[in-house]
């Protein structure tokens, strides 16, 4: 009996079965058998075989036994969170102030948008303010990163380099000495634990080495940067349950003709959710836009019909962009709509509402909508702007070169008030324009200090009518007579 009792306590610990599941590498749904598209994101050919099960054996995960915790009210002292300055102003404002203790930032961007440049930027002036700064790069070799800080100019600053990939491995060497102030990893998708059997790059090799960088950060109150790929339609690859374990998530936005670079905060857990910082992109890396209305408006198109300035609000900046319309007739069955920057449903809103309560006949015609600079614009107060410029690009009308738009256009055609409008208007003045046309009942709001001169509007039509005024006077003086639109004839969609 005895020797049957020590036969069955040497017996190995029974592991976990393995599981294998079809994982779609999009949005990180798991199915019992392979199809060719994915239910819950709609992609297709994205499944892919994965094992889902750890290597813990069951018998070890079922005898843990819980600990316990002692609970606390809600009444105490809060305290901020302390924060670590990246040195540069616009990534603080972004993140609401500079870098939590313990928490974790994904970054996402375009290939070649500036990601690593300012990175590197953000490290090497941390660095050099004294505080460790690890950098791990699994794309690129220390050499590589070598030749970007060289060429940004800031090869002495004091940072940490190194190229890995094995998440255990990185870890263990994090742990050795002082604790680093700021890890950077880039990118995630390179990222690979032992304790799944996937490849490196799938959505369970993301998932756990996401979640191993966390624990690591919350336990030591090291602050870790996570760069991740973003897939072809902006999002960021891989697994949406990424997005909600870090604190806070970055999109690092421009096109690839401009300059300009727009950052993003679309989730904070510590800070806004609407501020944005603007970059320049230079031969020495990222300089930072202090002054974002003025960079915008630098080329502006003075004296073009079809350009309206939209006086707009980014978190508690104001910014103040053009906006560019441009309407030709079509000679396709359905007319096409083509918006850069703005919301598309937002515009076909606009368009209805101009041709039901106007008269603006648009059905003919094709529609081009641009945001210059290469800003995306997400607040319904551009629809004023947007509209105007709609209209002047119809009737070929010139709109004053010293007046800003802003206001929200409901579906009945009334124009509604915007929150901000002293602010809108002060930013406006400080820039040099003249007039601003706004909703009526944002009047009172509006501030005498800045002094510009006021077109309050309540509706829709009597903007409209005075912009095919000005087209029909403006068509008198240099425009054929065959040729000219007068605002009766704009009513009936003739002009």
């Amino acid at each position: 009996m005895e020797r049957d009792a020590l036969s069955l306590s040497t017996i190995d610990v029974p592991m976990a079965k393995s599981t294998l599941s079809f994982v779609c590498q999009n949005c990180g749904a798991a199915y019992n058998r392979w199809q060719g598209k994915c239910e819950s994101c709609g992609e297709w050919n994205t499944l892919a075989e994965e094992d889902t099960t750890g290597s813990v054996p069951v018998s070890i995960r079922s005898k843990r036994k819980g600990r316990t915790f002692a609970l606390e009210s809600l009444s105490g002292k809060a305290q901020d969170a302390p924060r670590l300055s990246s040195g540069l102003s616009e990534l603080d404002r972004v993140t609401g102030g500079g870098f939590v203790r313990g928490s974790v930032l994904l970054v996402g961007g375009d290939p070649g948008i500036g990601k690593s440049t300012l990175l590197t930027q953000a490290t090497s002036l941390m660095a050099r303010a004294g505080h460790r700064i690890v950098y791990i790069s699994g794309e690129e070799a220390v050499a590589q990163v070598r030749l970007r800080a060289e060429r940004l100019g800031l090869s002495d600053a004091p940072v940490q380099l190194a190229a890995e990939t094995s998440v255990e491995d990185i870890v263990s060497t994090l742990s050795e000495g002082a604790v680093p102030r700021l890890i950077v990893i880039d990118s995630i998708q390179t990222m690979w634990t032992d304790t799944v059997e996937s490849a490196p790059g799938t959505v369970t090799q993301v998932r756990a080495s996401a979640q191993a960088l966390i624990r690591f950060a919350k336990k030591t109150g090291a602050a870790i940067i996570l760069v991740g790929h973003v897939t072809k339609d902006g999002q960021i690859a891989g697994p949406r349950v990424v997005e909600h374990m870090v604190d806070a998530v970055l999109s690092f936005e421009g096109e690839g003709s401009q300059q300009f670079r727009i950052l993003r905060a679309v989730k904070n857990r510590f800070g806004p959710t609407d501020e944005i910082g603007v970059f320049e992109m230079t031969g020495l890396g990222l300089r930072e836009v202090t002054n974002p209305s003025e960079l915008f408006l630098s080329e502006r198109d003075l004296g073009t019909p079809g350009t309206a300035v939209f006086a707009g609000i980014e978190g508690t900046r104001p910014v103040l962009v053009e906006l560019q319309a441009l309407v030709a007739p079509t000679s396709l069955g359905t007319p096409r709509r083509a918006v850069v920057g703005w919301d598309p449903s937002r515009l076909s809103m606009v368009l209805a509402v101009l041709e039901a309560h106007c008269g603006v006949k648009l059905s003919g015609h094709d529609v081009y909508l641009n945001v210059a600079g290469g800003l995306r614009i997400h607040e319904p107060a551009a629809d004023l702007a947007a509209a105007a410029a709609l209209v002047s690009s119809l009737v070929n009308a010139q709109l004053p070169t010293d007046a800003v738009y802003f206001g929200e256009i409901s579906l009945s055609g009334v124009v509604r008030p915007v929150a901000q409008t002293p602010a809108r208007l002060k930013e406006a003045a400080k820039l040099g324009f003249q007039r601003a046309v706004l909703p009526e009942s944002a009047r009172g709001e509006a501030s005498g200090d800045a002094g510009l001169s006021l077109n309050a509007v309540n509706s829709l039509t009597t903007l409209v009518a005075e912009i095919a005024a000005r087209g029909s006077r403006r068509g008198d003086q240099s425009a054929p007579a065959e040729k000219n639109a007068t605002p009766a004839r704009f009513r009936r969609g003739e002009g």
